[in-house]
Protein backbone atom coordinates (compact mmCIF):
# COMPACT_ATOMS: atom_id res chain seq x y z
CA UNK A 1 0.00 0.00 0.00
CA UNK A 2 2.72 2.48 0.97
CA UNK A 3 4.62 1.71 -2.25
CA UNK A 4 1.48 2.65 -4.17
CA UNK A 5 1.31 5.95 -2.24
CA UNK A 6 4.97 6.64 -3.08
CA UNK A 7 4.65 6.01 -6.81
CA UNK A 8 1.23 7.63 -7.16
CA UNK A 9 2.57 10.78 -5.45
CA UNK A 10 5.73 10.79 -7.56
CA UNK A 11 3.87 10.30 -10.85
CA UNK A 12 1.32 13.00 -9.99
CA UNK A 13 4.09 15.51 -9.20
CA UNK A 14 5.88 14.54 -12.41
CA UNK A 15 2.67 15.08 -14.39
CA UNK A 16 1.96 18.48 -12.77
CA UNK A 17 5.39 19.96 -13.46
CA UNK A 18 6.63 18.02 -16.51
CA UNK A 19 3.95 15.78 -18.02
CA UNK A 20 1.34 18.49 -18.54
CA UNK A 21 3.76 21.01 -20.13
CA UNK A 22 5.08 18.33 -22.51
CA UNK A 23 1.53 17.26 -23.40
CA UNK A 24 0.53 20.87 -24.13
CA UNK A 25 3.61 21.32 -26.30
CA UNK A 26 2.64 18.20 -28.24
CA UNK A 27 -0.92 19.43 -28.79
CA UNK A 28 0.38 22.85 -29.85
CA UNK A 29 2.74 21.24 -32.38
CA UNK A 30 0.01 19.03 -33.84
CA UNK A 31 -2.68 21.72 -34.07
CA UNK A 32 -1.22 25.25 -33.68
CA UNK A 33 -3.52 28.28 -33.52
CA UNK A 34 -1.37 31.35 -34.26
CA UNK A 35 -2.80 34.75 -33.32
CA UNK A 36 -3.60 36.99 -36.29
CA UNK A 37 -2.06 40.17 -34.88
CA UNK A 38 -0.98 43.38 -36.56
CA UNK A 39 0.55 46.64 -35.32
CA UNK A 40 -1.80 48.62 -37.56
CA UNK A 41 -4.75 47.84 -35.28
CA UNK A 42 -5.05 50.80 -32.88
CA UNK A 43 -8.52 51.21 -31.31
CA UNK A 44 -9.25 53.55 -28.42
CA UNK A 45 -7.88 52.20 -25.15
CA UNK A 46 -8.85 52.94 -21.55
CA UNK A 47 -6.08 52.19 -19.05
CA UNK A 48 -7.58 51.37 -15.63
CA UNK A 49 -5.53 51.80 -12.44
CA UNK A 50 -6.72 51.02 -8.91
CA UNK A 51 -4.73 52.76 -6.17
CA UNK A 52 -4.68 52.77 -2.39
CA UNK A 53 -2.13 55.05 -0.71
CA UNK A 54 0.23 54.98 -3.70
CA UNK A 55 1.71 58.49 -3.32
CA UNK A 56 5.23 57.06 -3.66
CA UNK A 57 4.57 55.44 -7.03
CA UNK A 58 1.49 56.87 -8.72
CA UNK A 59 3.24 59.82 -10.38
CA UNK A 60 5.92 57.70 -12.03
CA UNK A 61 3.29 55.16 -13.06
CA UNK A 62 1.10 57.81 -14.71
CA UNK A 63 4.05 59.45 -16.45
CA UNK A 64 5.08 56.01 -17.68
CA UNK A 65 1.63 55.53 -19.24
CA UNK A 66 1.68 59.02 -20.75
CA UNK A 67 4.96 58.17 -22.50
CA UNK A 68 3.58 55.04 -24.19
CA UNK A 69 3.95 54.78 -27.94
CA UNK A 70 0.23 55.10 -28.64
CA UNK A 71 -1.86 57.94 -30.15
CA UNK A 72 -2.96 60.37 -27.43
CA UNK A 73 -6.36 60.84 -29.06
CA UNK A 74 -6.96 57.11 -28.70
CA UNK A 75 -5.92 56.84 -25.07
CA UNK A 76 -7.48 57.65 -21.71
CA UNK A 77 -6.26 56.84 -18.20
CA UNK A 78 -8.77 56.28 -15.41
CA UNK A 79 -7.61 56.04 -11.79
CA UNK A 80 -9.74 54.94 -8.86
CA UNK A 81 -8.48 55.96 -5.43
CA UNK A 82 -9.77 53.47 -2.87
CA UNK A 83 -10.16 56.02 -0.07
CA UNK A 84 -6.47 56.91 -0.19
CA UNK A 85 -5.25 59.16 2.62
CA UNK A 86 -1.66 59.95 1.62
CA UNK A 87 -2.04 62.51 -1.15
CA UNK A 88 -2.50 60.05 -4.00
CA UNK A 89 -5.59 61.93 -5.23
CA UNK A 90 -3.83 65.29 -5.41
CA UNK A 91 -0.95 63.82 -7.39
CA UNK A 92 -3.32 62.32 -9.96
CA UNK A 93 -5.28 65.57 -10.28
CA UNK A 94 -2.10 67.61 -10.81
CA UNK A 95 -0.87 65.29 -13.55
CA UNK A 96 -4.30 65.34 -15.20
CA UNK A 97 -4.05 69.12 -15.65
CA UNK A 98 -0.98 68.85 -17.88
CA UNK A 99 -1.49 65.45 -19.51
CA UNK A 100 -1.62 65.15 -23.30
CA UNK A 101 -4.45 62.61 -23.08
CA UNK A 102 -7.52 62.36 -20.86
CA UNK A 103 -6.63 61.45 -17.25
CA UNK A 104 -9.52 61.14 -14.79
CA UNK A 105 -9.68 60.41 -11.08
CA UNK A 106 -12.54 58.63 -9.30
CA UNK A 107 -12.70 58.25 -5.53
CA UNK A 108 -14.16 55.11 -3.97
CA UNK A 109 -15.58 55.64 -0.49
CA UNK A 110 -15.79 53.62 1.67
CA UNK A 111 -12.80 51.45 0.81
CA UNK A 112 -13.96 48.38 -1.12
CA UNK A 113 -10.87 46.93 -2.80
CA UNK A 114 -9.38 46.66 -6.27
CA UNK A 115 -12.13 44.61 -7.90
CA UNK A 116 -14.90 47.01 -6.90
CA UNK A 117 -12.71 49.88 -8.09
CA UNK A 118 -12.27 48.31 -11.53
CA UNK A 119 -16.02 47.75 -11.77
CA UNK A 120 -16.48 51.48 -11.10
CA UNK A 121 -13.92 52.54 -13.69
CA UNK A 122 -15.37 50.30 -16.38
CA UNK A 123 -18.65 52.23 -16.20
CA UNK A 124 -16.79 55.42 -17.15
CA UNK A 125 -14.44 53.95 -19.76
CA UNK A 126 -15.01 54.90 -23.40
CA UNK A 127 -12.33 52.73 -25.04
CA UNK A 128 -12.97 49.61 -27.09
CA UNK A 129 -10.16 47.98 -25.13
CA UNK A 130 -9.59 48.03 -21.38
CA UNK A 131 -5.97 47.79 -20.23
CA UNK A 132 -5.14 47.03 -16.59
CA UNK A 133 -2.11 48.41 -14.78
CA UNK A 134 -1.13 48.23 -11.14
CA UNK A 135 -0.40 51.52 -9.42
CA UNK A 136 3.34 50.74 -9.36
CA UNK A 137 3.64 49.13 -12.81
CA UNK A 138 6.20 50.38 -15.32
CA UNK A 139 5.50 49.32 -18.91
CA UNK A 140 7.87 49.33 -21.84
CA UNK A 141 7.14 52.17 -24.25
CA UNK A 142 5.74 49.85 -26.91
CA UNK A 143 3.92 47.50 -24.49
CA UNK A 144 0.40 48.81 -25.09
CA UNK A 145 0.78 48.76 -28.87
CA UNK A 146 1.96 45.16 -28.68
CA UNK A 147 -0.87 44.10 -26.38
CA UNK A 148 -3.51 45.71 -28.57
CA UNK A 149 -2.13 44.25 -31.81
CA UNK A 150 -3.49 40.86 -30.73
CA UNK A 151 -7.07 42.13 -30.81
CA UNK A 152 -6.86 42.31 -34.59
CA UNK A 153 -7.76 38.62 -34.27
CA UNK A 154 -11.54 38.53 -33.67
CA UNK A 155 -11.18 35.33 -31.63
CA UNK A 156 -8.97 37.04 -29.02
CA UNK A 157 -10.75 38.52 -26.03
CA UNK A 158 -7.97 38.94 -23.46
CA UNK A 159 -4.20 39.49 -23.70
CA UNK A 160 -1.57 39.30 -20.97
CA UNK A 161 2.00 40.59 -21.14
CA UNK A 162 5.26 39.49 -19.56
CA UNK A 163 6.53 40.63 -16.17
CA UNK A 164 10.27 41.03 -15.63
CA UNK A 165 12.01 41.92 -12.38
CA UNK A 166 14.25 44.97 -12.15
CA UNK A 167 16.57 46.50 -9.57
CA UNK A 168 15.71 49.82 -7.93
CA UNK A 169 17.64 51.61 -10.68
CA UNK A 170 15.49 50.00 -13.37
CA UNK A 171 18.09 47.51 -14.61
CA UNK A 172 17.05 43.90 -15.12
CA UNK A 173 17.66 41.39 -12.34
CA UNK A 174 19.77 38.94 -14.35
CA UNK A 175 17.71 38.50 -17.51
CA UNK A 176 14.63 39.70 -15.64
CA UNK A 177 13.08 36.30 -15.03
CA UNK A 178 13.58 33.67 -12.37
CA UNK A 179 13.83 30.04 -13.44
CA UNK A 180 10.22 29.58 -12.35
CA UNK A 181 9.07 32.57 -14.42
CA UNK A 182 10.90 31.24 -17.46
CA UNK A 183 9.08 27.94 -16.99
CA UNK A 184 5.71 29.66 -16.62
CA UNK A 185 6.30 31.93 -19.62
CA UNK A 186 7.32 28.99 -21.79
CA UNK A 187 4.12 27.22 -20.72
CA UNK A 188 2.06 30.31 -21.59
CA UNK A 189 3.61 30.28 -25.06
CA UNK A 190 2.51 26.67 -25.53
CA UNK A 191 -0.99 27.29 -24.15
CA UNK A 192 -1.41 30.27 -26.48
CA UNK A 193 -0.61 27.99 -29.42
CA UNK A 194 -3.24 25.55 -28.14
CA UNK A 195 -5.90 28.24 -27.77
CA UNK A 196 -5.91 30.00 -24.40
CA UNK A 197 -3.61 30.47 -21.43
CA UNK A 198 -5.06 29.51 -18.07
CA UNK A 199 -3.36 32.07 -15.83
CA UNK A 200 -2.09 35.65 -16.11
CA UNK A 201 0.20 37.71 -13.88
CA UNK A 202 -1.86 40.89 -13.79
CA UNK A 203 -0.37 44.37 -14.00
CA UNK A 204 -0.12 44.32 -17.81
CA UNK A 205 -3.33 42.91 -19.26
CA UNK A 206 -5.97 44.05 -21.73
CA UNK A 207 -9.41 42.86 -22.80
CA UNK A 208 -12.31 43.83 -25.03
CA UNK A 209 -14.57 46.23 -23.12
CA UNK A 210 -17.67 44.44 -24.41
CA UNK A 211 -16.55 41.23 -22.66
CA UNK A 212 -15.97 42.77 -19.23
CA UNK A 213 -18.27 41.34 -16.57
CA UNK A 214 -18.60 43.02 -13.16
CA UNK A 215 -17.16 40.85 -10.40
CA UNK A 216 -17.84 40.54 -6.70
CA UNK A 217 -15.48 42.55 -4.51
CA UNK A 218 -13.88 39.35 -3.16
CA UNK A 219 -13.11 37.91 -6.60
CA UNK A 220 -9.60 38.11 -8.08
CA UNK A 221 -9.90 40.03 -11.38
CA UNK A 222 -6.55 38.76 -12.71
CA UNK A 223 -7.87 35.21 -12.44
CA UNK A 224 -11.64 35.37 -12.85
CA UNK A 225 -11.93 37.94 -15.66
CA UNK A 226 -9.85 35.89 -18.14
CA UNK A 227 -11.95 32.83 -17.28
CA UNK A 228 -15.09 34.86 -17.94
CA UNK A 229 -13.66 35.67 -21.37
CA UNK A 230 -13.10 31.97 -22.12
CA UNK A 231 -16.62 31.29 -20.85
CA UNK A 232 -17.90 33.66 -23.55
CA UNK A 233 -16.07 31.73 -26.26
CA UNK A 234 -12.99 33.95 -26.77
CA UNK A 235 -9.28 33.26 -26.45
CA UNK A 236 -6.90 34.47 -23.72
CA UNK A 237 -3.39 34.83 -25.17
CA UNK A 238 0.13 35.70 -24.04
CA UNK A 239 2.16 38.53 -25.62
CA UNK A 240 5.81 37.97 -24.55
CA UNK A 241 7.06 41.23 -26.11
CA UNK A 242 4.79 43.45 -23.98
CA UNK A 243 6.95 43.95 -20.89
CA UNK A 244 6.02 45.02 -17.37
CA UNK A 245 9.00 46.00 -15.25
CA UNK A 246 8.42 45.43 -11.57
CA UNK A 247 10.87 45.86 -8.72
CA UNK A 248 11.77 42.53 -7.21
CA UNK A 249 10.50 41.87 -3.71
CA UNK A 250 13.34 42.35 -1.27
CA UNK A 251 12.96 39.17 0.74
CA UNK A 252 11.33 35.76 0.82
CA UNK A 253 8.82 36.66 3.51
CA UNK A 254 7.40 39.40 1.30
CA UNK A 255 7.18 36.99 -1.64
CA UNK A 256 5.58 34.37 0.59
CA UNK A 257 2.93 36.74 1.94
CA UNK A 258 2.06 37.89 -1.58
CA UNK A 259 1.83 34.29 -2.82
CA UNK A 260 -0.48 33.31 0.05
CA UNK A 261 -2.84 36.18 -0.80
CA UNK A 262 -2.84 35.35 -4.50
CA UNK A 263 -3.25 31.62 -3.88
CA UNK A 264 -6.17 32.15 -1.50
CA UNK A 265 -8.07 34.33 -3.97
CA UNK A 266 -7.23 31.90 -6.78
CA UNK A 267 -8.74 29.02 -4.80
CA UNK A 268 -11.97 30.97 -4.40
CA UNK A 269 -11.85 31.76 -8.12
CA UNK A 270 -11.51 28.07 -8.95
CA UNK A 271 -14.55 27.39 -6.80
CA UNK A 272 -16.55 30.14 -8.53
CA UNK A 273 -15.55 28.99 -12.02
CA UNK A 274 -15.55 25.24 -11.38
CA UNK A 275 -18.01 24.69 -14.25
CA UNK A 276 -15.12 25.41 -16.66
CA UNK A 277 -13.43 22.26 -15.34
CA UNK A 278 -16.31 20.17 -16.70
CA UNK A 279 -14.89 18.18 -19.66
CA UNK A 280 -18.33 18.00 -21.23
CA UNK A 281 -18.30 21.78 -21.65
CA UNK A 282 -14.85 22.23 -23.21
CA UNK A 283 -12.59 19.19 -22.97
CA UNK A 284 -9.35 20.97 -23.89
CA UNK A 285 -9.71 23.94 -21.56
CA UNK A 286 -11.07 21.80 -18.71
CA UNK A 287 -7.93 19.65 -18.97
CA UNK A 288 -5.75 22.77 -18.98
CA UNK A 289 -7.50 24.33 -16.00
CA UNK A 290 -7.40 21.16 -13.91
CA UNK A 291 -3.77 20.45 -14.75
CA UNK A 292 -2.29 23.96 -14.65
CA UNK A 293 -4.30 25.42 -11.77
CA UNK A 294 -6.24 22.93 -9.64
CA UNK A 295 -3.49 20.33 -9.46
CA UNK A 296 -0.74 22.96 -9.24
CA UNK A 297 -2.35 24.63 -6.21
CA UNK A 298 -2.80 21.22 -4.63
CA UNK A 299 0.73 19.96 -5.36
CA UNK A 300 1.67 20.27 -1.69
CA UNK A 301 -0.49 17.17 -1.00
CA UNK A 302 1.53 14.69 -3.12
CA UNK A 303 4.70 16.43 -1.87
CA UNK A 304 3.73 15.55 1.70
CA UNK A 305 2.55 12.01 0.91
CA UNK A 306 5.71 11.34 -1.12
CA UNK A 307 7.89 12.43 1.80
CA UNK A 308 5.91 10.31 4.27
CA UNK A 309 5.98 7.24 2.03
CA UNK A 310 9.73 7.59 1.36
CA UNK A 311 10.50 7.81 5.07
CA UNK A 312 8.19 4.89 5.85
CA UNK A 313 9.77 2.69 3.16
CA UNK A 314 13.39 3.76 3.74
CA UNK A 315 14.19 0.88 6.15
CA UNK A 316 12.61 -1.64 3.76
CA UNK A 317 14.57 -1.06 0.55
CA UNK A 318 17.64 0.92 -0.39
CA UNK A 319 15.91 2.71 -3.28
CA UNK A 320 13.43 4.36 -0.95
CA UNK A 321 16.23 5.31 1.44
CA UNK A 322 17.96 7.09 -1.47
CA UNK A 323 14.65 8.77 -2.36
CA UNK A 324 14.28 10.00 1.22
CA UNK A 325 17.86 11.31 1.21
CA UNK A 326 17.25 13.03 -2.14
CA UNK A 327 14.12 14.66 -0.76
CA UNK A 328 16.05 15.82 2.31
CA UNK A 329 18.83 17.23 0.13
CA UNK A 330 16.24 19.15 -1.90
CA UNK A 331 14.81 20.69 1.29
CA UNK A 332 18.31 21.56 2.52
CA UNK A 333 19.01 23.38 -0.76
CA UNK A 334 15.70 25.22 -0.40
CA UNK A 335 16.56 26.28 3.17
CA UNK A 336 20.06 27.31 2.06
CA UNK A 337 18.47 29.40 -0.69
CA UNK A 338 16.31 31.12 1.90
CA UNK A 339 19.30 31.89 4.10
CA UNK A 340 21.42 33.13 1.19
CA UNK A 341 18.63 35.40 -0.05
CA UNK A 342 18.12 36.76 3.48
CA UNK A 343 21.78 37.72 3.56
CA UNK A 344 21.48 39.54 0.24
CA UNK A 345 23.20 36.99 -1.98
CA UNK A 346 22.13 36.38 -5.58
CA UNK A 347 20.87 32.82 -5.91
CA UNK A 348 22.04 30.37 -8.54
CA UNK A 349 19.53 27.94 -10.02
CA UNK A 350 20.86 25.23 -7.68
CA UNK A 351 19.35 27.12 -4.77
CA UNK A 352 16.63 29.26 -6.37
CA UNK A 353 14.66 26.39 -7.95
CA UNK A 354 14.28 24.32 -4.73
CA UNK A 355 13.71 27.48 -2.67
CA UNK A 356 11.02 28.92 -4.91
CA UNK A 357 9.38 25.51 -5.39
CA UNK A 358 9.07 24.98 -1.64
CA UNK A 359 7.99 28.60 -1.04
CA UNK A 360 5.16 28.34 -3.57
CA UNK A 361 3.88 25.07 -2.17
CA UNK A 362 4.03 26.26 1.44
CA UNK A 363 2.08 29.34 0.36
CA UNK A 364 -0.50 27.09 -1.32
CA UNK A 365 -0.76 25.01 1.85
CA UNK A 366 -1.35 28.06 4.04
CA UNK A 367 -3.85 29.46 1.53
CA UNK A 368 -5.69 26.11 1.45
CA UNK A 369 -6.03 26.14 5.24
CA UNK A 370 -7.39 29.71 5.09
CA UNK A 371 -9.75 28.65 2.27
CA UNK A 372 -11.15 25.81 4.41
CA UNK A 373 -11.73 28.35 7.20
CA UNK A 374 -13.71 30.53 4.79
CA UNK A 375 -11.25 33.45 4.83
CA UNK A 376 -11.29 35.94 1.96
CA UNK A 377 -9.10 38.89 0.94
CA UNK A 378 -10.88 41.93 -0.50
CA UNK A 379 -8.78 45.03 0.22
CA UNK A 380 -5.05 45.31 -0.34
CA UNK A 381 -1.99 47.34 0.59
CA UNK A 382 0.67 48.62 -1.82
CA UNK A 383 3.05 45.81 -2.88
CA UNK A 384 6.16 46.92 -1.05
CA UNK A 385 7.22 43.67 0.51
Amino acid sequence: MMQFVFWASFLLLFYIYFGYPLAVKTVAALNPRPVKKTGDYQPKVSILIAAYNEANDIESTLRNKLELDYPNDKLEILVVSDESEDGTDEIVENIAKEAACDVRLFRQVPRQGKTAGLNLLKEHATGEILAFSDANSQWDTNALKLLVSNFNDPEVGYVTGKMVYVNSDGSLVGDGCSAYMKYENWLRDQETEVGSVVGVDGGIDAMRTALYQPLRADQLPDFVQPLKVVEQGYRVVYEPEALLKEEALSDGSSEFSMRVRVSLRALWALKDMKHLMNPARNLLFAWQMISHKLLRYGAFIPMLTLAYAALYLAPVKGFYALAALGYLAFLILAWSGHKKESSGETLSAVYSIPYYFVLLNLASLQAFVAFLKGEKKVVWNPRKG
